[in-house]
């Protein structure tokens, strides 16, 4: 073993754990992580429609300010990441920083959000892009057929080799920027010959009512200027899942830090253009806002039925790739859980199949429990808004309490060697801090009434849960160097 794998490897050590993955991610990997999870195609395609519904096409101009929010958590995460590279993320940061008890929480909360982000995102891909690619109308039966497959070939994906994830996730780095970057060009090259460009769009709020605009809506109602942030606020999350495979990822005190923040940056340069693209080169707005695959029919509109389905297979390669990792987030959250003894069923979910190099029983479990939140939305005939706004959410939740814990503890992290804040700290953590609660402003509208149940559902699960070990007397200490000695003394380990 080189000297470089030995620090990385003894930095597992140093926190009460076995390396027990191979450190398989490299920097480009790492990055393709963050930026597959956010994937700017699926965000825009998924919301796009919402936001000409709810704020026309001037709705578009809050997504430079989301990035600006999403970029300070992203580098505030980095800093975190640096100093505790563990699988699990910000259920190991609240565990050490805060308390067990807090970090179990939290953990089991981020488990509750990347199950149904997994389900929002396939069922984006099943609804709003493969009925314009195979020419079909989409129902609310086919679609859930649809979103179960496409799941089901995920699992087995996963089940199969990190290394064939790795791959599908780095090639989808390339149709994702080839996609975007292409459509981008062609929508507005073609849309110029042909004439089909309305750069009014850009400042029209189409059928919706310019009184009370830029407002901040009632108590319990989002003024359209407000609804609108739901279009960045749903895409630009999941940076840290890189952070998530930490232990997977070679020297991850230096390379998390910056494919979070790389990720974000990236994409919101390259989303803007694109929703500006499509914006212009969108013809009738009140037909679009009436479309379930508004997007998608720009596309085929402007370029044709053969170019525009060309573009729409990228799409569709990028969309199930994002898909994906989430899906293999939430299996490494489960895992980091179970190896602590403190998830239910604990003793078959943290094994790790040494051959295939991933947490088989995990990957299937989660596979299972996203099925059945897919039977629960998707007989709802708004079941997009409904998943894509518990999505949003859930996120914005997570991140501002991490956010909250940094700022308050930030002094007690260990030693910073890969990343660090500097000077810019307290800026960072205050834009970041404004950012979120705006953003959690958003859900006080009365629309959001469901994603609101699923977190309190999902919430009281995991609450009867931690009741339990705790009247089991159940151990919530996290493991140390010490214990990790006493353990491999033992013959435990």
């Amino acid at each position: 073993m080189d000297s470089g794998a030995r620090a990385t490897s003894s930095g597992v050590a140093e926190f009460g754990y076995q390396q027990e993955f191979s450190r398989t991610l490299r920097r480009f990997s790492s990055f393709a992580i963050g930026f597959s999870f956010i994937s700017i195609t699926t965000g825009i395609f998924t919301t796009y429609g919402s936001v000409l519904i709810s704020s026309g096409p001037l709705g578009i101009w809050t997504w430079p300010l989301v990035i600006v929010g999403q970029l300070m958590v992203a580098l505030i995460f980095g800093a975190l990441a640096s100093r505790i590279p563990l699988a699990g993320y910000s259920y190991q940061w609240m565990s050490r920083l805060a308390n067990p008890q807090i970090g179990w929480l939290m953990g089991w909360f981020v488990f509750a959000f990347l199950v149904v982000d997994a389900v929002a995102v396939d069922y984006a891909l099943a609804s709003t892009v493969l009925p314009a690619l195979f020419t079909y109308t989409g129902t609310v039966g086919n679609t859930w057929l649809a979103t179960a497959a496409i799941v089901l070939l995920q699992a087995l994906l996963i089940a199969l080799s990190t290394v064939w994830v790795r791959r599908i996730n780095n090639t989808a780095v390339g149709t994702e920027i080839v996609g975007i970057g292409g459509l981008t060009i062609l929508l507005l090259v073609v849309g110029a010959i042909i004439g089909h460009l309305h750069w009014g769009h850009l400042f029209s709020s189409a059928a919706v009512s310019r009184a009370g605009y830029f407002g901040l809506g009632r108590v319990n109602h989002d003024s359209p200027w407000i609804l609108a942030f739901l279009l960045g606020a749903f895409t630009i999350v999941g940076f840290e899942a890189c952070g998530n495979l930490a232990e997977e990822t070679d020297s991850p005190e230096k390379t998390v830090p910056r494919a979070m923040w790389t990720s974000v940056a990236l994409s919101g340069v390259i989303g803007f253009v694109f929703l500006i693209a499509i914006t212009v080169a969108s013809g009738n707005l009140h037909t679009l806002a009436a479309s379930s695959t508004p997007v998608a029919d720009i596309v085929t509109g402007i370029l044709g039925g053969a170019v525009g389905k060309l573009f729409l297979v990228f799409v569709t390669f990028s969309i199930f790739a994002c898909g994906m990792v989430i899906f293999v987030t939430c299996t490494r959250v489960t895992w980091a859980m179970a190896r602590d003894q403190r998830f239910p069923g604990w003793s078959v979910l943290r094994r790790v199949d040494k051959r295939k190099n991933t947490p088989l029983v995990a990957t299937a479990v989660v596979g299972v429990l996203i099925e059945a939140v897919l039977a629960v939305f998707a007989h709802q005939t708004s079941a997009l808004f409904q998943l894509f706004s518990a999505a949003t959410l859930m996120p914005a939740l997570i991140y501002f309490f991490t956010v909250v814990l940094y700022l308050t503890r930030r002094r007690q992290l260990p030693a910073g060697h890969g990343f660090q804040l500097g000077r810019w700290e307290v800026l960072i953590v205050v834009v970041a801090v404004v950012w979120l609660l705006f953003e959690l402003s958003i859900f006080r509208d009365a629309s959001f009434a469901t994603p609101w149940l699923y977190v309190v559902v999902m919430t009281a699960i995991g609450l009867i849960y931690f009741g339990w070990m705790l009247a089991t007397h159940h151990r919530l200490d996290m493991p140390t160097a010490e214990t990790l000695e006493q353990a491999v003394a033992g013959g435990d380990l």
